[in-house]
Order: structure tokens, then C-alpha cells, then sequence
């Protein structure tokens, strides 16, 4: 009988729908069965000898909860399939499938961070403090009432640059270290480690069982500065790793995190999926589908929306939807703009709140908004080629690559978030949830003379959810809030002749320093945030909230 290696992980939940995503040792039928009598089943597809499965659950009964059991057979009819999960002996509750009630008066709660290294194994030094998703586990555990509606991880799920001392070694015993690209991860076969090793953590296996979740990706998912400009992008091509490194990435990300995003109608219509499926071995044509986007990005949309009675979510491809020509820079091509307008526009009106997922934070303190909008300048030459050649080099160095280096995009999503956040039938709210930066806080934009929109419109930035930043780092963001910070922000935008923003913004919450995430509790027109933190206490860790406030 086949075993369960990965998984289950709780993505899609709609009203009657659900979809369940499992990593099986062979090929095999998959199946969910609910304690309702809600079930769902799905033959196994192959990608470079591992064998996968997204099994649509039908059947569930809108505002309820049921546990559910996976089943994992042959497939040919023959033997009955054997349970796999829970697992024997768990010491964790049954994973549930909780549905809206679809009335429209349900209460949400969105919990998001971004940024998180596995954590080690029991028993070993945590060099980076508690893992939040871990201590949410626990909470959960302990207090089913404390369980969010759904978990956004917004990029950074996995470090594909940056591996553990444990993963080095399996590394090492595979290849030698000593050929480029070193102790990253070189192809699928070492991003599945990845995977393992994250998603495997006892805590975050259930935690990601019982939870509905949306992903995203960021650089670190594939490479630190993945699309910073047209120059790294043409030194990475021309290296005899990179295309290998590119192409596993996508098609890790595809099977692991981007099929969950999506419902059950747009699978049932995805050209992708149906080709990986509809063959013995679908590594080929997933193959082939990450090459044309890596090649043509606008070949593929990894963005989505979601809508959950009254609220809205747009996540928002930041990474790979980039136009990288000095001349032409922009944080999202031509298609992927005209989307994210649509996404807002269609059924204005309909919703009380609007979500926007961006991997990178649109606010950032004034001192490194300014500064990234001279970096941007000096780069495209209004300094020189001297001064070309040295902001290229601080762009990588410094990781000045957020919405504020692509001063026509900033300027783009600024118009679209005052359009969809006024007239009539205008949302409450309308937030910008961000990670990347390795920190907490909570900034407010104004437009000139009154003329902003109805809603309230919040920037949310929350890392890491299991990472690390430096002191001086944690300096620098301090005083990039401050009044000379925000001084010397406006030197370095003179010297580039930068023009200022449309809007102005304060930062009216943090900064935040550990690992933690924030919730959204939404219903109606009102919103409440909490930030929470992962603190040791004697005997174990638990999550601390450091703030709570309404934001309506």
C-alpha cells in the first residue's frame, strides 16, 4: 500500500468545496473522507519521481465542521485504501474542515507573516528564537477557538539560498559543494528537501492540515534578489547552474504552493494541470510550462484572488511579474497591471474589505523609500554611467528592489488603492498585507488636501514568522521612521531628482522585532489587528500579543 511522505495540507474551502494536497511514495488513488460524509478523491500525478495530489472534497454543509481522514491505495480496485493520516498515536486533534455559513455575516479572521526557516529538530539550539507557526500550533491545540479562518504565508517559505546545517550535509553527500551553486539547492529533486523539511516540523504538518492557506512566493523561495534588474538577470543567465536553479524553483512552487491557491473551477480549466495529469509522467510538461514563464513572464499569472463572503484578497505576483529594462522599469508587466485593476473594479461595491497581498511592502520608512527612488534614478542614468554602474551595485547589496524602486508602479498601485477604496459602496478598508523586511509595523498613507479615499487604507507589514535580523539593521529601520532619517531620505531623492510622492504616510504601529504574525479579525465594516510573538517562558514557548487595536 502507498504511504503518505508529505502533507495533507488544508488549502481551497468555499461553502461546500474544499481541496486537500498530499505527497504520496508511489503512484496511487487519493482520497478525503469527512466525518459528515463529505469526500473527495484523485489519482496521483508524477513530477520527477514523486507522485502528488490535489483531491476535491465536495459534499460539505456550509457552516459547519467535520474531521476528515486521508486514504491512500492502489488505485487498480483491489484493496481497500489504508488510512494514512491522522497519524497513529498523534498527539495533535483530528484536522478539520471548517466551512463559511455564506450568509455574508461571518466573522473572519486572516492570520499572515512571511519569512520562515525550518526550524531544527527537537532538542537543538533554535539560533533564531521560537518559530511563531509552531507556537500557533500549539495555541491552537490547546484552544480550538483560537484558530484563524485562513493562513497567509506571504513568500519566503522556503530558503532555497540560505539551507540548514542539516540540509548542507545531505547536500554534500549528493554532489560536491565545491561546484557552484554550492550549499543552495541546484535542482526539483533538493527543492523537495526543502519542503520536507519545513513542512514535515510535527506542528506546522498539522497546523497546515487543519488551516486553509494561500501562498506566495518572494526572492528567497528561489534566490536572493530573483528580477532585482535587467543586469542580474543577464549574469545569473549567464551562469551554467542558473537555468536548472530557475526551472526547479517554478516547478516546485507550482506543485507545492501555487495549484492549493486555486479553486476547483479554475483547476478544472487549468491548460497546466490537465497536461501534467493527463500523462504517466508530467515532468516534461510542467518542464516546459516553467520555461516559456521564466522566459516570457507573461506567459503564466501567479497572482489570484480569493473572496471569502465579503472580503476580498488579491495576492499579487511581485517577483516574477516584473519588466526589468532600465528604461521600462515596472513591479508588474502590462498584463499583470491590468489585472490587478480588474480584480479590484469587478463587483466594486460588493465587498466591505479589500486584501492585498504583496510579498513586498508598498510603505517603507521615508529614509529607504527615498533612497530606493535614487537608487532607481541613478541606475537608469540621470547621474551618469559612473554613478550607473555604482547603484547597481547598492541595489544588490542593499536589497533595494520594493515597490519604491519602481517609482511608476508605487505611483500606479497609490491611484489604484485611492480608486477601489472610494465612491460609493467603497470598502472600510483596504490594506496592504506585506512581509520581506524582517520586522513589524503598521503605517497610514494622506493624500493632499483631504482628497483621500473613504476607506481606510493601512499598510501591514509583518517578519519574520522564523528568521533573523541584525542589530545595526534593526537600527537602520528605527531611524528610517525618524525625522532625519526622513531628511537625509529627501537629500538623496534631490540628488537624483526624484519627485516626491503623491501621498505622505506616518508609521502609527511599531517597529516590531521577532519572530511573530499578525491577524486580521473582520466582520461587517469593522477590523480588528492583533500582532503576536513567539516567546520563550519557562517550559516551552507560546505566542505573546504585543498589540491589538481596531483599525474601523
Amino acid at each position: 500500500m502507498a504511504r503518505l511522505r508529505l502533507g495533507p495540507l488544508l488549502r481551497y474551502v468555499d461553502g461546500s468545496t474544499a481541496t486537500v494536497w498530499v505527497e504520496a511514495d508511489r503512484p496511487c488513488t487519493a482520497e478525503v473522507r469527512c466525518a459528515d460524509g463529505a469526500h473527495g478523491s484523485a489519482r496521483t500525478f508524477q513530477i520527477a519521481g514523486h507522485h502528488y495530489a490535489l483531491i476535491p472534497v465536495t459534499g460539505l454543509t456550509p457552516g459547519t465542521e467535520t474531521a476528515y481522514e486521508v486514504r491512500l491505495g492502489t488505485g487498480t480496485g483491489e484493496r481497500e485504501p489504508g488510512t494514512v493520516w491522522p497519524l497513529p498515536g498523534s498527539r495533535f486533534p483530528a484536522s478539520t474542515i471548517r466551512t463559511p455559513a455564506g450568509d455574508g455575516a461571518d466573522e473572519l479572521r486572516v492570520t499572515f507573516g512571511s519569512c520562515r526557516w525550518a526550524a531544527p529538530p527537537p532538542g537543538e539550539d533554535d539560533p533564531v528564537g521560537p518559530d511563531a507557526l509552531d507556537t500557533l500550533a500549539a495555541r491552537i491545540a490547546a484552544d480550538p477557538a483560537a484558530r484563524p479562518d485562513v493562513l497567509l504565508l506571504l513568500g519566503d517559505q522556503v530558503y532555497a539560498d540560505q539551507t540548514s546545517k542539516a540540509t548542507r550535509r545531505w547536500l554534500a553527500a549528493r554532489r560536491d559543494l565545491s561546484e557552484p551553486p554550492g550549499a543552495q539547492v541546484a535542482d526539483y529533486e533538493e527543492y523537495t528537501h526543502l519542503y520536507d523539511e519545513s513542512w514535515l516540523d510535527p506542528e506546522v504538518r498539522w497546523l497546515l492540515s487543519t488551516v486553509p492557506s494561500c501562498m506566495i512566493f518572494d526572492d528567497h523561495d528561489v534566490i536572493d534578489d530573483w528580477n532585482t534588474s535587467a543586469a542580474w538577470l543577464a549574469e545569473m543567465r549567464a551562469t551554467p547552474w542558473w537555468r536548472e536553479r530557475v526551472l526547479s524553483g517554478l516547478m516546485s512552487y507550482w506543485v507545492h504552493q501555487h495549484l492549493g491557491n486555486l479553486p476547483p473551477g479554475e483547476l478544472a480549466t487549468d491548460a497546466v494541470y490537465a497536461a501534467v495529469r493527463a500523462t504517466p509522467d508530467g515532468t516534461d510538461a510542467l518542464r516546459a510550462f516553467a520555461a516559456t514563464a521564466d522566459a516570457d513572464p507573461g506567459s503564466a499569472r501567479w497572482s489570484y484572488r480569493r473572496d471569502f463572503g465579503r472580503v476580498r484578497l488579491l495576492m499579487v505576483d511581485t517577483r516574477a511579474a516584473r519588466v526589468l529594462a532600465e528604461g521600462e522599469r515596472a513591479m508588474l508587466d502590462p498584463a499583470e497591471a491590468r489585472w490587478l485593476r480588474e480584480q479590484m473594479a469587478d463587483g466594486a461595491g460588493g465587498f466591505d474589505h479589500l486584501l492585498i497581498g504583496s510579498s513586498l511592502p508598498w510603505l517603507l520608512p521615508h529614509l529607504i523609500h527615498d533612497a530606493e527612488g535614487w537608487n532607481a534614478a541613478l541606475c537608469r542614468g540621470e547621474r551618469g554611467a559612473r554613478w550607473a554602474r555604482f547603484g547597481e551595485k547598492l541595489r544588490r547589496r542593499s536589497d533595494l528592489e520594493h515597490w519604491s524602486a519602481f517609482p511608476t508602479s508605487f505611483e500606479a498601485l497609490t491611484e489604484l488603492i485611492a480608486e477601489a477604496g472610494s465612491g460609493d459602496g467603497a470598502p472600510a478598508t483596504v490594506c496592504v498585507l506585506s512581509g520581506d523586511v524582517h520586522h513589524a509595523y503598521v503605517a497610514e498613507p494622506s493624500w493632499p488636501g483631504g482628497t483621500g479615499p473613504a476607506a481606510r487604507v493601512l499598510q501591514l507589514t509583518c517578519s519574520p514568522v522564523h528568521n533573523s535580523i541584525p542589530r545595526s539593521i534593526k537600527l537602520g529601520f528605527r531611524f528610517g521612521w525618524s525625522r532625519a532619517g526622513r531628511a537625509l531620505g529627501r537629500r538623496f531623492a534631490r540628488h537624483g531628482g526624484v519627485t516626491q510622492a503623491g501621498i505622505d504616510w506616518r508609521r502609527t504601529g511599531g517597529p516590531w522585532f521577532g519572530n511573530q504574525l499578525m491577524t486580521l479579525t473582520l466582520r461587517g465594516r469593522s477590523a480588528r489587528l492583533r500582532l503576536d510573538q513567539a516567546t520563550a517562558v519557562r517550559g516551552g514557548v507560546r505566542l505573546e500579543t504585543a498589540e491589538e487595536r481596531s483599525l474601523s
